[in-house]
C-alpha cells in the first residue's frame, strides 16, 4: 500500500505565491503590451492626418522626377535638346512651388512631423540634387564629359551635405526666417534659370526684328553658356555648404514683412521679366545667390579698411 504524504502548508503558500507573482507578471506585460498597441495606433493616426502637406511633398518630388526623365530622353520624345531643358528647368521650379507650399500648409494646419521633414528632404535630394545635375550634364557638350560628370556629382552631394547639416541643426521651434549657406532650392533654381532661358536667347540671336548687336550678345551667351553653367554649378556647391546667411524670401513674403529696399528690388525683377522674357531668370536668381557673400566681402573689406586708418576714426568720433 501506498502511504498518503500529508500536505505541507509552506509548499503550497510558496505556490500560491509564485502563481500570484507569475499573474501579476503577465498581466503587466499584457498592459504594457496594450499601451503599445495604443501608441503605435496613436502614430499611425497622426501620421495619416498630414494628408495635405504629403501630397505636396510627393509633388515636389514628382516634378524632380519628371524633370530627369525629360533631360535624359532621346530618340523617344521628338524634341529639340532646348525644349527638353525648358521643360526640365520648368518642372524644377515647380518643385520648388510644392517646397514652398508643403512646410507652410504643415505649420498652419498643425501638422509638422518628423515623417514630413524626412520625406521633404528626400524629394529636395532628388528635385534640387540630382535633376539639376543632370541638366549640368545634358547642358555642355564641349567641355569633357567626365569634368562635366564631376561637377554633377559634386553638385549633388553638397545638396545632400546642405539638407543634412539643415536638418541637424535647425531646432523645432525655428521661425524660418533665414538660412545659413544658400538654401538647395535656390542652387537648383538658378541652374534651371538658364535652361529656360536658353530657347529665348536662341530666339534673341535668329530673329530679325531685333538689331544686330543684339544677335551678337544673344549668340555670345548661347556659345558661353557651355562654360559659364558648369562653372557656376561648382560655385553654388560651394555656397551651398557655406555659412552665408541667405533670407527666407517666401517665409517673408506670406508673412508680409518686407522692407522698402526689397520691394524696389522686386520691382526691377518684374520690369526686368516683362522686358527679357525668361532671359531675366538668370540675373534675379544670380542676384540672390551672389548677394550675401558679396556683400559679406564688402563688409569685411571696410571693416579692415577702418581699422587700418585708426586716425581717421578718432577724427570723425
Amino acid at each position: 500500500m501506498s502511504e498518503l504524504k500529508p500536505r505541507h502548508p509552506l509548499v503550497d503558500d510558496e505556490m500560491l505565491e509564485d502563481d500570484l507573482e507569475m499573474d501579476l507578471e503577465s498581466e503587466q506585460q499584457r498592459s504594457r503590451l496594450g499601451r503599445r498597441r495604443k501608441r503605435k495606433r496613436g502614430h499611425r493616426r497622426r501620421l495619416t492626418l498630414a494628408v495635405l502637406p504629403t501630397i505636396l511633398t510627393l509633388g515636389n518630388g514628382v516634378c524632380g522626377l519628371a524633370a530627369i526623365a525629360i533631360a535624359v530622353s532621346t530618340a523617344s520624345l521628338d524634341w529639340t535638346p532646348e525644349s527638353k531643358l525648358f521643360a526640365a528647368g520648368l518642372l524644377i521650379f515647380g518643385g520648388m512651388l510644392f517646397d514652398a507650399l508643403d512646410g507652410s500648409a504643415a505649420r498652419l494646419t498643425g501638422q509638422a512631423s518628423r515623417f514630413g521633414a524626412e520625406l521633404d528632404s528626400l524629394c529636395d535630394a532628388v528635385t534640387f540634387g540630382v535633376a539639376p545635375a543632370v541638366i549640368v550634364w545634358r547642358i555642355s557638350d564641349v567641355l569633357l564629359q567626365r569634368l562635366t560628370w564631376g561637377i554633377g556629382v559634386l553638385f549633388a552631394l553638397c545638396v545632400l551635405i546642405r539638407l543634412a547639416r539643415f536638418n541637424v541643426e535647425t531646432p523645432e521651434d525655428d521661425d524660418h526666417e533665414g538660412f545659413e549657406g544658400l538654401p538647395s532650392p535656390a542652387a537648383a533654381g538658378t541652374i534651371a534659370a538658364f535652361a529656360i532661358a536658353i530657347p529665348d536667347l536662341a530666339d534673341f540671336a535668329v530673329e530679325e526684328t531685333y538689331p544686330e548687336w543684339i544677335h551678337q550678345l544673344a549668340q555670345f551667351a548661347l556659345n558661353g553658356s557651355h562654360y559659364v553653367i558648369p562653372i557656376l554649378a561648382l560655385v553654388l556647391a560651394f555656397l551651398m555648404v557655406s555659412r552665408y546667411e541667405y533670407p527666407h524670401v517666401f517665409a517673408q513674403l506670406v508673412r508680409g514683412r518686407r522692407a522698402p529696399h526689397q520691394i524696389g528690388q522686386a520691382l526691377f525683377a518684374v520690369v526686368g521679366v516683362v522686358l527679357l522674357h525668361w532671359v531675366a531668370l538668370p540675373v534675379v536668381f544670380c542676384y540672390f545667390a551672389f548677394m550675401s557673400p558679396v556683400r559679406s566681402f564688402l563688409q569685411g573689406k571696410s571693416a579692415s579698411t577702418a581699422g587700418s586708418n585708426p586716425t581717421t576714426s578718432a577724427e570723425s568720433g
